[in-house]
């Protein structure tokens, strides 16, 4: 008895059609640039050559630290307590917040400086895992233009509950900076009836006590630690600029939402032009001569019902500069997303003070 072939063998399976193969690379390229994120570009690189060869091309980068390391931290902040314990008591209030800055400001260098001495091609060996810094991860990319580099933490350590955000835009100098601050926050409450405040209580001054309970000399250290913390990362930043000449929009933000550094095209263009001047005490850009103005809410209430106690809102440009420090419509669009940026208008509306401050 004759035996008959398989089905199998005299009509094969067609072969199984790979669908991106008749994708454009065009529109590879507009959902690799959705994707951005530097470790998932990564592992589309291996899928395939042609997908390799692509994402080289990508124009929208995002790199997330994922943590930060820092061979002498211990020296470092030992140091800084040595010499705050032989200080004041403003001394003391200052260490709480620059003890918390060091710590990654020294760790952000490592990981966006030039490599040191030991360290092949930007990687640092630590416990067996291989770190990677965001130059040496970015050196294969060849079109980017738009960059954000998110850090996993801010620089300022501040106590729980304490509010304090600023956003700083630099071309080869500052240009200008909002921060927003606040000793304590409310959050609202299902249960609590919002109780309207009187504006006739509210002339919109500066209460007295504001100078005698270290009010204003706590609104100056957030001051200070925001700028030095804004003009380390922008610092920082040099070789990647400088790296990428097709570079439009660099963004340094970290995961806290504490500090935002932008760059725009001009900007990055005015650093490759015009070298920064560097802090001689520090590996930061310096801050220049700054006119500042200083709003202040003994209580503010949100539309959203959160409180802030102590609200205070500081916008710095340059004394040299020609714009205006005060201009309303620059400030209130400062970038805090609610109800933060509801707290920025609602500040702008009271008394303003003026407050001039040196290069540091």
């Amino acid at each position: 008895m004759a035996r008959s072939d398989p089905p199998s063998r005299i009509h094969p399976e067609p072969r199984q059609t790979d669908h991106f193969d008749h994708l454009p690379d065009s529109i590879l390229l507009l959902v690799f640039n959705k994707i951005s994120d530097v470790k998932s570009l990564g592992r589309c690189c291996v899928v395939s050559r042609r997908f390799h060869s692509l994402v080289t091309q990508v124009e929208n980068v995002l790199i997330r630290v994922d943590c930060v390391i820092s061979d002498d931290d211990n020296s470092s902040l030992s140091s800084i307590k040595s010499r705050s314990a032989a200080s004041g008591p403003f001394s003391n209030l200052f260490r709480l917040v620059v003890g918390g800055i060091v710590k990654p400001l020294q760790a952000l260098g490592q990981f966006l400086g030039a490599r040191r001495s030991g360290d092949e091609g930007g990687e640092i060996e630590q416990g067996g895992v291989t770190h990677h810094s965001p130059t040496q991860v970015l050196k294969n990319f060849e079109e980017i233009r738009y960059l954000r580099i998110e850090l996993p933490s801010g620089e300022l350590g501040i106590d729980d509950g304490v509010l304090l955000k600023w956003r700083a835009e630099f071309g080869s100098t500052l240009d200008h900076c909002v921060i927003l601050g606040a000793s304590s926050v409310i959050q609202p409450s299902p249960t609590r009836v919002s109780q309207p405040v009187e504006s006739s209580d509210d002339t919109g001054s500066i209460p007295e006590s504001f100078y005698t309970n270290g009010g204003l000399k706590l609104r100056v250290v957030w001051t200070i630690s925001s700028l030095i913390a804004a003009s380390a990362r922008h610092y920082l930043l040099q070789p990647i600029i400088a790296e990428h000449k097709t570079l439009r929009s660099l963004v340094l933000s970290d995961s806290d939402g504490q500090g935002v550094l932008c760059m725009n095209k001009d900007q990055l263009e005015e650093l490759r032009v015009k070298p920064l001047s560097a802090s001689s005490a520090s590996k930061r850009t310096l801050v220049p001569a700054l006119n500042m103005r200083l709003w202040y809410a003994p209580t503010l209430e949100l539309p959203d019902g959160t409180v802030l106690k102590g609200a205070t809102l500081v916008a710095i440009r340059p004394s040299e500069s020609k714009k205006e420090v005060s201009d309303v419509l620059w400030v209130s669009s400062a970038a805090f997303g609610e109800p933060y940026k509801a707290a920025v208008k609602m500040l702008v509306k009271r008394k303003t003070y003026c407050l001039e401050m040196n290069s540091f």
